[in-house]
């Protein structure tokens, strides 16, 4: 009799805590990047989130009399990608409630690991935008070494600016992020080596890519996901973005958000995306679509939250679509 456990399942001499704890190492370059930017908070903000995470880990599993597996590390990186997605400069109360919903509710109560819907540390986010709104939006905190940094890139930051590259799109308008961000080569420059507000993790699209390449070159993770969905963004910014955020630049519509840290570490996530190549195209084309409407056409500035998250009760139709051939006949001469 063959024994399968819950998924995620590896086709590799690879473990799950192997994985997790390689995850959670490739995530620790931003968050150090983030710590010197934007200070000491944003470590604060992340050990808070991940130790309520393993807490409620812990405590839950305790309490539903199922085994404690905090060591396997998905608590952790969790935790991390809470951190990650919310501003610097929220109080440290909302990673605890964002880990109540994400590892209580997200998690444990569909059945833990390998049975949740929805990505945790997403649902954790969506919640807390709906709950805390104003901080939610509004917390953000200038890059600490603004002056100096942006001096050396040759390009002059409003160092008391702290709204978000896409927020001052979305509500001032191209004219008003060209004089607070620059424009031209030095622009992206900055964006992508991470000098300027955002979320804890998305500032540095440098290290979030290294790090996701790392998980490519270790085959975590394959190409097709993040693939679609930065290519989709990129694409349907540069077809629709006109004058009304993007310009139609579509380097812009990628670097601006959060969409790299989406669609290498949250898109990605094991238990929540499509398991077949043709179906994790798909699911990313989605993902980068939905990211792109609700971009342009929505009341809030980032939508790829959502995007991944509508997407992910998707991830099941998609792979029954698209089931790989069986490499056996049926019993009973089926064919």
């Amino acid at each position: 009799m063959w024994k399968v456990s819950i998924s995620p399942h590896v086709k590799s001499g690879e473990s799950v805590e192997k994985i997790m704890w390689t995850v959670v190492a490739c995530l620790v370059p931003p968050l150090v990047l983030s710590v010197f930017i934007f200070g000491i908070q944003t470590l604060l903000i992340t050990a808070v989130s991940v130790a309520s995470c393993v807490a409620v880990e812990a405590a839950t599993q305790k309490a539903m009399g199922r085994k404690i597996t905090i060591t396997d590390g998905s608590a952790v990186i969790t935790g991390m990608l809470i951190a990650f997605v919310i501003p610097p400069g929220v109080s440290p109360l909302l990673p605890i409630l964002g880990a109540v919903m994400a590892i209580a509710i997200g998690k444990h109560l569909l059945g833990g690991i390998g049975y949740n819907i929805f990505n945790p540390a997403l649902l954790a986010r969506a919640f807390l935008l709906a709950t805390f709104p104003v901080a939610m939006t509004s917390a953000w905190l200038p890059p600490l070494s603004d002056l100096a940094i942006f001096s050396y890139l040759g390009t002059p930051i409003d160092a008391i600016a702290t709204a978000t590259p896409l927020a001052v799109l979305k509500t001032q308008g191209l004219a008003v992020f060209s004089d607070q961000f620059g424009v031209g080569a030095n622009l992206y420059t900055n964006f992508f080596l991470g000098w300027r507000p955002g979320s804890i993790g998305e500032t540095s699209g440098l290290l979030i890519v290294l790090g996701g390449l790392y998980l490519l070159y270790r085959g975590y993770i394959t190409w097709h996901i993040p693939v679609s969905v930065i290519g989709t963004i990129a694409l349907l910014s540069w077809c629709f973005g006109g004058e009304s955020l993007f310009s139609g630049d579509p380097l812009l519509a990628v670097l601006s958000g959060g969409a790299l840290l989406g669609a290498f570490f949250m898109a990605n996530d094991y238990v929540t995306c499509p398991t077949t190549k043709t179906s994790q195209l798909i699911y990313g084309v989605g993902v980068g679509a939905l990211t792109v409407l609700i971009r342009l056409k929505g009341g809030y500035p980032e939508g790829i939250c959502y995007a991944i998250l509508l997407m992910n009760p998707v991830s099941p139709v998609l792979d029954g679509f698209f089931k790989p051939k069986r490499f056996a006949p049926l019993q009973g001469g089926g064919k």
